[in-house]
């Protein structure tokens, strides 16, 4: 009976160590088919191109479908491809390289009669991965996964917007900074005999001569049609989802079990002391236009208890005044709270939406005048970073207080007044220098002349 168990226990961690030791070509195989996968897809419906080239001849919810299988397949691809590196760190993959298979995933195919050697094995991997990087290349920049360098000249990428060929930068030195490498956005232009812009009108032109032209336009206009009521109708979605979610909540959810719960423990009347001492000045102002009123002659002389009971009127009228704000305060936190949550529910289930609103807002955008783009930036550095900035964020810090029943806290107020418009100055000004400097230099002389 023991020398059993222990005989099922040496096969499974034989089992095991098998299995481990497979783990580089299992991955590598599951990469190599969503490789394989996204080829299918190029060759079947985009003509061999990368998938997205030709978006003129499908509508924005095909190439939505074929663009969602990439991005998964991509994914499937890095995932595997970094287990393939970390599982090969360990096994010593060219080791394995040069040991006999055995049992398992690929050891089984060679022990049936594959006629697959140690050096057609090895070749298998290295044409796996150049097959790999080959289709990488025209998706991801920059982050090669294969051991093997491949011919860049066949893999050069091309820049969607204009068409121009991009080079192949290969970060593999254990020194290349990846965060750098990231940012760098420069592309190098390819010498030609011609200039650009006469290439560009001669591309023009040929275009307009195209009998397909008119066609085109009509797809690339429906396109943008679609695109604009799409993101007009997404951007409503975000506004009036949370709005009525925030005033259902709080009127019909929130408001009721707040209103019973402080009824039942005789919760405190005023919520902070800001509210307490408001209601005392305008109890102590009312007594005050009482007296005065009767002194100038304006009302009647009234008796002392008169006027002490119409005091406890309105004391009364203010308990119930400032007890519904405290309540106020309470509901919304909560309602609040109840619509942020909704908020990030419409942007998690509106992934495709928030897609196109992006590519909407990057059109208005960069297609603005370049005396519009300064203008906007002025007016948005001016009210929020500007010299009457500071009263403007003291107006609103003291409404967010008061709309969540919080204490004014002056200190808080003038230490972010002191901070944080420093901080999106800051912010604008990179993003000024560092994107807007390259996208639309002409802007920004428009705007610092403008500035100035």
């Amino acid at each position: 009976m023991n020398t059993s168990l222990w005989n099922k226990f040496v096969k499974y961690l034989y089992s095991a160590r098998q299995w481990y030791r497979e783990t580089p070509e299992r991955a590598l195989e599951q990469a190599y088919e969503a490789a394989l996968a996204i080829k299918a897809i190029e060759d079947e419906h985009f003509g061999g191109q990368p998938i997205g080239d030709r978006a003129g001849d499908y509508g924005y919810s095909t190439l939505s479908y074929f663009k969602s299988d990439l991005q998964q397949y991509l994914k499937v691809i890095q995932t595997r491809m970094v287990e393939f590196h970390a599982s090969r760190y360990f096994l010593e993959l060219p080791q394995r390289v040069a040991a006999q298979p055995k049992a398992g995933v690929l050891g089984d195919r060679y022990q049936k009669g594959l006629g697959i050697n140690t050096k057609d094995r090895a070749s298998l991997i290295f044409e796996k991965l150049e097959f790999i990087d080959r289709v990488l290349s025209k998706y991801i920049y920059g982050k090669s996964t294969a051991i093997v360098p491949i011919d860049r000249r066949k893999n050069v990428p091309v820049n969607s917007k204009n068409g121009s060929p991009q080079p192949y930068q290969n970060n593999s030195s254990p020194n290349s900074n990846q965060s750098d490498a990231d940012e760098v956005d420069t592309y190098i232009d390819e010498v030609s005999l011609l200039p650009r812009s006469l290439l560009g009108t001669l591309n023009r032109i040929t275009k307009e001569l195209d009998p397909l032209a008119e066609e085109e336009v009509v797809k690339n206009f429906r396109n943008s049609k679609i695109k604009t009521v799409i993101s007009l109708r997404f951007i409503l979605l975000l506004i009036l989802v949370p709005l009525l979610t925030n005033q259902l909540t709080k009127n019909f959810i929130v408001g009721p079990i707040v209103d019973r719960v402080r009824t039942q423990n005789n919760a405190a009347l005023f919520i902070n002391i800001d509210l307490e001492e408001e209601a005392f000045k305008e109890l102590a102002k009312f007594e005050q236009h009482l007296k005065f009123q009767t002194l100038i002659g304006k009302a009647p002389s009234i008796s002392s208890e008169e006027r002490k009971k119409l005091v406890e009127e309105k004391a009364i009228e203010l308990a119930e005044e400032y007890g519904h704000e405290s309540s106020g305060a309470i509901k919304n936190i909560f309602a609040d709270l109840i619509s942020c949550v909704t908020f990030v529910l419409v942007l998690l289930s509106h992934k495709k939406e928030i897609e196109v609103l992006k590519s909407f807002m990057d059109d208005v955008v960069y297609g603005l005048s370049d005396s519009a783009k300064a203008f906007v930036i002025i007016l948005f550095t001016d009210v929020f970073v500007g010299f009457h900035s500071p009263h403007g964020w003291e107006i609103v810090l003291e409404g967010v207080s008061r709309h969540f029943g919080l204490p004014e806290n002056r200190q808080f107020i003038f230490l972010f007044i002191a901070t944080f418009p420093v901080i999106l100055d800051t912010v604008f000004k990179y993003w000024i220098f560092r994107y807007l400097n390259r996208s639309s230099p002409s802007a920004v002389a428009t705007y610092k002349n403008m500035n100035e």
